[in-house]
């Protein structure tokens, strides 16, 4: 029923998303891949970046810092040297920081601008988390989850009818053309589950059987009161957390157990990226040749 009502701002929505959609695109001239989705939601697009990104020199990579508690074009990391703390960076861009040491991280709502900063930064290879839908020439990966209902926000989960998965340079599924790996470090005699990411049912999987499990809105930033509440009233040996959750929580004197994820991707995958990266520095290289006297 709610999706029936909400129907008209659907197509409010979808059609707004598409205007944005169909624009002239900025052509960095470098390599620029986007790990993206269509829909709203954790579809793993941060660990398939950073399993990515990780095989690259001299990388930049850019997103928007959702629920970061600043505006503007921030650069988080340098090689590896952060820069700023997780407030101004969020969570999604400290997780980036500190997974990349070669690598340096910016946040900006306007992706065209942290491009050209990372350009005259010196990136060679550009990683943006999260733009399909703008308007950059770019290589665009898309994970497709294909959730039952095909309606856009605010009735469904789509951000962009789902017909535009025909743009995507390379339609990736989990299970398919990645997978992920989780182990847990540090565990403990009793853990408790403290995460805030979207869709923390896709946990399940990998915790201890009867693990009492704390879930948070996607981003929140704990507080001090509300982590010794629950340390109090479960008495745990320890908070089993994400490395997405762990960036935030480290700075408590709290013991620490991590789901670590690691992401398996398939060489098919990982080829089309190379070749991309290979043919538009080829690319470039020509159209330098002849514009030389």
């Amino acid at each position: 029923m709610v999706s029936i009502l909400a129907s008209p701002l659907s197509l409010l929505y979808c059609a707004t998303s598409i205007s944005k959609k169909l624009c002239k695109k900025y052509n960095p001239q470098i390599p620029v891949i986007s790990i993206g989705n269509l829909t709203v939601g954790g579809s793993g697009k941060t660990p398939l970046l950073i399993a990515l990104a990780k095989e690259y020199e001299d990388v930049a990579v850019i997103l928007r810092g959702y629920k970061r508690h600043s505006k503007g074009l921030v650069q988080v990391s340098k090689y590896g040297q952060i820069l700023t703390d997780i407030a101004t960076s969020g969570d999604e861009a400290m997780l980036l920081a500190k997974s990349l040491p070669h690598a340096s991280v910016y946040v900006c709502e306007d992706r065209v601008k942290a491009i050209k900063t990372a350009i005259a930064d010196g990136a060679k290879t550009i990683f943006l988390d999260d733009a399909f839908h703008h308007c950059i020439k770019k290589f665009d990966i898309v994970i497709d989850t294909n959730p039952p209902n095909p309606l856009c926000l605010p009735a469904g989960p789509y951000r962009l009818p789902r017909f535009f998965i025909k743009f995507a340079d390379a339609l990736v599924q989990e299970g398919r053309d990645f997978w992920r790996k989780v182990t847990i470090k540090n565990p403990t005699q009793k853990m408790v589950l403290l995460t805030a990411i979207a869709n923390p049912q896709r946990l399940d999987l990998y915790l201890p059987k009867n693990i009492k499990k704390y879930h948070f809105e996607d981003h929140h930033y704990f507080s001090a009161q509300e982590l010794e509440q629950i340390w109090q009233k479960e008495q745990p040996t320890s908070f089993l957390v994400t490395s997405k959750d762990l960036v935030k929580l480290e700075k408590f004197n709290y013991p620490l157990s991590l789901l670590d994820l690691e992401i398996e991707v398939s060489q098919e995958l990982r080829k089309k990226v190379e070749k991309y990266i290979k043919d538009s520095v080829d690319a470039k290289k020509d159209t330098n040749s002849s514009n030389t006297p």
